[in-house]
């Protein structure tokens, strides 16, 4: 009786858990950088990553670690360097990458691109001190997606905000 009573709970807590993720709950931290998310990624971003990106469920997990958009200057955050992470043995998985840093890197000055062993394509966004602010994970952008944040988010020159 008591291992039936217990099973029952457990299934009903792992129902009421599905149930609440799929409603739009959000999720932690470390849940959220593992899919590549950071709590600085404001909500409005994720709509704009529906525009480019057709995968509801890259999208659904964007808006469970989003942060709510205001009209103070955390919605306007900027950076002022990026590092550019990826495994150079991993690169040949990711053609778009290959192509931003061949082709278009130069464009952007303030990239660095950095090869770290089984790391995959990532943003490392900078203040104006050099000091790491956010991690974004880039395994499924396109070139033009890259330029298209690094023309929005990064300001070479000017203080993070």
């Amino acid at each position: 009786m008591i291992r039936s009573t217990l099973a029952l709970c457990f299934l009903l807590a792992t129902w009421l858990a599905a149930a609440a993720l799929s409603l739009g709950e959000r999720l932690g931290a470390k849940e959220c950088e593992d899919l590549g998310f950071t709590g600085l990624a404001l909500c409005s971003d994720c709509n704009t990553l529906a525009e480019y990106v057709k995968d509801e469920e890259l999208v659904s997990d964007c808006r469970k670690c989003c942060s709510e958009d205001s009209n103070d200057s955390i919605s306007k955050v900027t950076f002022s360097g990026v590092i550019l992470e990826v495994c150079m043995r991993k690169l040949v998985f990711y053609p778009e990458v290959v192509a931003f840093i061949e082709e278009e890197k130069d464009e952007f000055p303030y990239v660095k691109v950095q090869y770290a062993y089984a790391s995959p394509p990532k943003l490392i966004m900078l203040d104006g001190e050099g000091n790491q602010k956010e991690i974004i994970r880039i395994d499924n952008w396109k070139r033009e997606h890259i330029r298209q944040f690094l023309t929005e988010k990064v300001k070479h020159g000017v203080a993070a905000s």
